[in-house]
């Protein structure tokens, strides 16, 4: 059975859908880590509960990226991970994790990328005044939400829709997005 490790840094909903997909037996595959880059947020309570082991570091602690990702590297070793799965992590991965991940580090961003990359996206497309965003799932590069796209759904925006209406809707498409695409991921890798 896959290994994944999920990587977060707030409220943990995706997180949480994981979780419930795997127990529900949806998900075939071993959720071993979730490495939290925030102590204290909510995540690492959902994890608890879920008796999943964390890694939870304070990136300040650190002289510099490269030296939290490593100590984030041995982690993944340690738990064999297969795939590294983005849910709300809001930082770039560095090439001390990219390198040995190629390929195997997705990210879920709430727009239809290219359109609206990075933070509030969900503000950007209301300003924007676009009909039409959604959920994006994508491989991980160096850039910012610029790696290959794995798949996308679309999410239409009303003439009612505000910031936190409109992402209700989006959570609600992730929750059995990402998990789906994760079990593609897993049934094409054996």
């Amino acid at each position: 059975m896959k290994k994944i490790a999920v990587f977060a840094s707030g409220n943990g909903s995706n997180f949480q859908s994981i979780v419930d997909y795997i127990k529900e037996g949806k998900l075939k595959a071993h959720l071993a880590l979730l490495v939290c880059d925030k102590p204290g947020a909510k995540v690492i309570e959902r994890a608890k509960n879920a008796q999943i082991p964390s890694f939870v570091f304070n990136p300040k602690s650190y002289e510099s990226k490269e030296h939290f990702e490593k100590d984030i590297l041995q982690q993944l070793i340690e738990y064999e991970i297969d795939l590294i799965v983005l849910a709300g992590y809001m930082r770039l991965i560095g090439p001390t994790l990219l390198q040995p991940y190629q390929g195997k580090i997705m990210n879920i961003h709430p727009s239809l990328l290219p359109s609206f990359p990075g933070k509030n996206a969900i503000e950007q497309a209301l300003e924007a005044g676009v009909k039409i965003t959604g959920v994006t799932i994508h491989y991980v590069d160096e850039g910012m939400d610029t790696g290959p796209i794995i798949a996308q759904r679309a999410v239409e925006i009303s003439e009612v829709d505000n910031a936190e209406t409109l992402a209700q809707k989006i959570h609600q498409v992730e929750h059995t997005f990402y998990p789906e695409i994760i079990q593609q991921w897993i049934n094409e890798n054996k």
